[in-house]
C-alpha cells in the first residue's frame, strides 16, 4: 500500500518499533520524501504527548541527536525479570572518569588522571569497551597522546539529546547530595 493510505503516525510508530538506535529527523525526511518535515516533527511530539498522557509502559525520548521508543523507567523491576539479568552498573571510578572526559572533551589520559589523582588506564579501557567513549585523535604534543570524547552510545546510556543537556556543576552537585553519593546507571534500556 503507498504511504499516503496510511496515517504518518502509525509510519512513524512502525519505524520507531523496529530500530535498534535512535532515528534522526535527517534521517525520518530521508524515509519519507512523501511528508514534510514540519508534518514530521508535529507527528513526533503528538506521539510524545500521547505516550505521556495516557500514562503507557514505554515512551518517545529525544536522545542522542534521535528519536526512540524506550520503557518507561517506573517499569524498570519487572522488565529485568523479563531479561533476567541486572543491568551493568559503572563504579565510582568510571563515573568520575567518564564525567572528566564528558565535560572536557576532547581530553588526553594525562589530563583525566591529573584531575582524578589516579590512573585512569584500566577504567577508560573499560569505557572505551562498552563504547561509551572513544578515541577522537591525538594531542599535538611530544608524543602525540590519544584524545577521548564520548560516543553516541554515551549520550543514548543517559538520555540526552546532546552534550549541551549535561548537568551543570551546581545541578551535578545537588544530586549528590540528594542520592547521598553517585546514582546507579544502567547501560540498557
Amino acid at each position: 500500500m503507498a504511504a499516503t493510505q496510511h496515517s504518518l503516525k502509525s509510519i512513524l510508530e512502525a519505524m520507531l518499533l523496529v530500530a535498534d538506535r535512535p532515528i534522526g529527523l535527517k534521517k525520518f525526511t530521508q524515509l519519507l520524501p512523501e511528508y514534510d518535515r514540519g508534518a514530521i516533527i508535529t507527528t513526533l511530539k503528538i506521539l510524545q504527548r500521547e505516550y505521556n498522557d495516557e500514562k503507557r509502559g514505554f515512551e518517545l525520548k529525544e536522545v542522542a541527536g534521535g528519536f526512540r521508543l524506550q520503557t518507561c523507567r517506573n517499569f524498570r523491576s519487572w522488565v529485568l525479570r523479563l531479561k533476567r539479568s541486572s543491568p551493568v552498573r559503572l563504579s565510582r571510578a568510571a563515573l568520575e572518569t567518564l564525567a572528566v572526559v564528558a565535560y572536557r572533551q576532547p581530553t588526553t589520559k594525562a589530563e583525566v588522571e591529573s584531575i582524578r589523582g589516579v590512573d585512569a588506564s584500566g577504567t577508560l579501557r573499560f569505557l572505551l569497551d562498552r563504547k561509551i567513549i572513544r578515541i577522537v585523535g591525538r594531542k599535538d604534543l611530544p608524543g602525540r597522546p590519544l584524545l577521548y570524547g564520548t560516543t553516541r552510545q554515551f549520550l543514548e546510556v543517559f538520555e540526552l539529546k546532546d552534550l549541551s543537556d549535561l548537568p551543570s556543576l551546581a545541578e551535578m552537585v545537588e544530586l549528590e547530595h540528594q542520592t547521598n553519593g553517585l546514582p546507579q546507571i544502567p547501560l540498557f534500556r
